[in-house]
């Protein structure tokens, strides 16, 4: 990609909305080429975002007195994908990317995005992989095939055994917008609100519930997958704007 650079963003924790304001200043500074491309980073607070999918109401788990309870937002979003929630503890990213510069178009960006987190998550000792047919990352189905690792600290076996990572993306004008929801260590009760991605009857995990003890601090997963990216994309990050 020559001397052209991404800019990454951490915006610490904020709103959906606010975060997805952002998501469009930066969408239209890349649109107007005054700005090569961009990964935001962002910790949501509690908030279960909805598609346009005609299944999502029938997702949702929880009445409006219970979300209010446990202080979760509802928000409508223009990606694709099912019903999602996101919430402190979840490391979001949003890259906002000129496929074409990339030579990607969708299928094969989204392949690129699952790639990132499963080599993310190969740092810290965990074997994720893809499922046939979804989107996002999962850690093995078949606990004979998990490595003894995966179990380390975990309260009960199989703990570590479900989706980590959702995915939903839009492409605006060539340019890409949402991205990927990792779950680091999030409050794992708050999904029982909703069907995860419409996904009846699968569980989703996270690197806490992997890793236990030995899960790593957030900001060290935000510099591991800031690093995957930039070898994926072959592109380089601004040190003016890394994440530390």
């Amino acid at each position: 990609m020559g001397n052209r650079s991404l800019t990454c963003e951490d915006l610490g924790r904020m709103s959906y909305a606010q975060a997805w304001d952002m998501q469009c200043q930066v969408h239209e500074k890349v649109l107007e080429n005054k700005l090569f491309g961009a990964i935001l980073l962002v910790e949501h607070d509690p908030v279960i975002t909805l598609s346009h999918r005609k299944t999502v109401p029938e997702h949702l788990l929880a009445d409006q007195e219970k979300l209010t309870q446990l202080g979760i937002d509802l928000q409508p979003t223009n990606r694709g994908g099912d019903i999602t929630y996101h919430g402190p503890g979840q490391l979001v990213a949003y890259p906002i990317l000129r496929l074409n510069d990339f030579k990607l178009t969708v299928g094969p960006y989204m392949r690129l995005l699952e790639q990132v987190v499963i080599n993310t998550l190969e740092t810290f000792n965990i074997t994720a992989n893809r499922e046939s047919g979804m989107t996002g990352v999962w850690t093995p189905p078949e606990l004979g095939k998990l490595p003894e690792r995966v179990f380390v600290g975990s309260e009960l076996p199989g703990r570590g055994v479900g989706k980590i990572c959702a995915l939903g993306v839009r492409v605006k004008r060539g340019i890409s917008l949402h991205g990927l929801a990792l779950n680091v260590a999030p409050d794992m009760s708050h999904f029982k609100t909703i069907v995860p991605c419409g996904l009846e009857g699968r569980s989703v995990t996270s690197l806490k519930q992997c890793l236990g003890q030995s899960c790593p601090k957030m900001s060290d997963v935000k510099r591991v997958l800031m690093k995957q990216f930039s070898v994926a994309l072959g592109c380089e990050i601004d040190d003016a704007t890394q994440v530390s």
